[in-house]
């Protein structure tokens, strides 16, 4: 089954952007939401940050309200991890995407379906919109994400380098 509509988390968001390459989820999906939450968080940052200004012109992203499912609340995750898998569970035709460890825990004992930002960029190489996942992944750990080595092995045997 092909994703078509995501509703990003803010790490994921942020990370791309400032890795250059964020332009990928517009190319990969139809419907990309951003959480109020979410957006709240990243237009909070100095005004020199890179994903702040560039949220603000991408045109691509739709701001949602979402109000935090008492399930998803219990378990004491952030506003934006609480607003992303709220919005998840109440419309199942989207993929939450999210990186966080104790959000993808929730996501998993709820029957939310997930992605991650490395297995957004494993998506871009078998759709042929990338040339190389290893400098993909690099220019995200740049950018300050963290992935393990292992974790990194097993996307770049995923995306068949």
């Amino acid at each position: 089954m092909q994703i078509e509509q995501i509703v990003v988390n803010s790490s994921p968001l942020i990370v791309l952007f400032k890795s250059k390459q964020a332009e990928l989820l517009n190319q990969l999906f139809i419907d990309i939401c951003v959480p109020t939450a979410v957006w709240t968080e990243i237009v909070s940052a100095d005004a020199d940050d890179l994903a702040k200004q560039q949220l603000s012109i991408t045109s691509w992203l739709r701001c949602v309200e979402q109000e935090i499912n008492p399930v998803v609340g219990s378990w004491d995750l952030g506003a934006g991890e609480s607003s992303v898998l709220s919005f998840a569970l109440g419309n199942p035709t989207y993929r939450a995407l999210i990186d966080d460890g104790a959000a993808r825990r929730c996501a998993r004992s709820l029957g939310i379906p997930i992605i991650g930002t490395g297995g957004i960029l494993v998506l871009a190489k078998r759709r042929e919109l990338i040339t190389s996942a290893t400098q993909a992944i690099q220019r995200v750990r740049d950018a300050g994400l963290w992935l393990a080595d292992d974790l990194v092995d097993l996307l770049k045997q995923q995306a068949g380098e």
